[in-house]
């Protein structure tokens, strides 16, 4: 265990590199580009609002309330796909230097995580847009969203630590794991939302809404888009967050352990 914990401290101490891999990842995506990663926020506002206008008829809702609820949502959803879609690549995608540069495999992690840090920060550009044009309840409590945060991206670092790893050792959970993420979207309450179910007249559309709480991407989502909507705070919601963070990390810590050594021969 100790060698596992010098990697993530090693890894972490590298900062510079990751940070610079991070944002030349992004420059390079979008280096022939005219409006470089501006395409990033254009795409997903884009997406949002289309799809705002379309659910907010479907479920006669009114368009301020639906379109910042699934906007907030694919904000947070695209960090939470991110992490997991590219961590079960993360090495793989990174073998010439795994193989060629001698550094803590946490680095190609830290690497990750940030890049999709930088994805948000631009997605939140939409965000301000729609607070102007939407105006929002906003309280104090908003600030609850910066630990929010946080907790997301130390979740983001053992998803992407524990894929990546599974999945250089057996290369067909990769699909497998990409085609469960567009699953649990339509699954998660992004598009949809959750109270116009879970208080449905109907006493079986409101008894089947309750599944949703076995969903653990409900809770990630919601302890970051109730505080940016204005909307009450939910214990249980950090409580399921804090208690998968912890047992995440102590999975991935014994995964690490065992087979940190192998990734570069699995590449």
């Amino acid at each position: 265990m100790a060698k596992t914990l010098s990697d993530l401290q090693i890894g972490w101490r590298h900062r510079e590199l990751w940070g610079h891999l991070g944002w030349q990842d992004i420059r390079q995506r979008y280096r022939r580009s005219l409006l470089g990663p501006i395409w990033i926020t254009l795409s997903m506002a884009v997406t949002a609002v289309a799809l705002g206008i379309l659910y907010a008829g479907l479920f006669n809702n009114p368009l301020e309330e639906q379109l910042p609820y699934i906007l907030v949502g694919f904000i947070v959803w695209g960090f939470i796909a991110g992490c997991i879609n590219e961590g079960s690549e993360v090495f793989i995608a990174n073998e010439g230097l795994i193989k060629h540069l001698p550094s803590p495999i946490s680095v190609h992690v830290y690497r990750l995580v940030w890049r999709q840090v930088l994805f948000f920060l631009h997605n939140l550009i939409v965000y301000a847009v729609m607070l102007v044009i939407f105006p929002q309840p906003l309280k104090w409590t908003a600030l609850a969203a910066i630990p929010a945060f946080v907790l997301l991206v130390v979740n983001g670092a053992w998803v992407a630590l524990l894929a990546g790893i599974v999945s250089t050792r057996f290369r067909d959970l990769t699909p497998i794991t990409q085609s469960i993420v567009q699953l649990m979207f339509f699954l998660t309450p992004i598009v949809w939302i959750y109270d116009d179910f879970l208080n449905s007249p109907n006493p079986a559309v409101a008894e089947r809404a309750r599944l949703a709480e076995f969903n653990p991407f409900l809770h990630f989502i919601e302890i970051i888009r109730a505080p940016l909507l204005g909307a009450d705070q939910q214990v249980r919601h950090w409580v399921v967050v804090l208690v998968i963070t912890v047992v995440g990390w102590t999975l991935a810590l014994v995964v690490m352990r065992r087979y940190r050594a192998r990734v570069a021969y699995w590449v």
